[in-house]
């Protein structure tokens, strides 16, 4: 399935994932909040965990494949930051064993699908 544009996302599949991930990270700020009292960190893991999916959407409209590509790239930053916030509140010990074991397979996912897309594209691009 292609997008509006001309640019491929995968049957959508990291469209569907980023807007999944992005409503765990809603829950996960909501529980941060109400039951931790963690307000800073869980801010950080909210506007970034969000992002994902945003900039995915915005490559969608990408106006052409470097512009694809770099929406892409922006969206891999942003997954590679939430990781980060998980990874410090899980340290912190702010986020329990079986809430980092959950979502944590989940933004190594998009990671990877987004690390796949940005390759793939940057090789066809190179092939032109």
């Amino acid at each position: 399935m292609e997008n509006e544009g001309s640019y491929p996302l995968k049957k959508n599949i990291v469209k569907e994932k980023s807007f999944a991930f992005a409503l765990r990270i809603i829950k996960l700020h909501r529980f941060l909040q109400d039951e931790k009292r963690e307000y800073v960190l869980s801010k950080q893991l909210l506007r970034s965990g969000t992002a994902i999916g945003a900039l995915v959407r915005e490559a969608e409209q990408a106006e052409s494949k470097a512009d694809f590509i770099h929406k892409m790239a922006i969206a891999l930053k942003e997954a590679n930051e939430t990781d980060y916030w998980i990874e410090l509140l899980y340290q912190s010990e702010t986020l329990e064993e079986k809430g980092f074991s959950s979502i944590k397979p989940d933004i190594t996912e998009l990671i990877k699908l987004l690390t796949s897309i940005i390759k793939t594209s940057r090789d066809k691009e190179r092939a032109i």
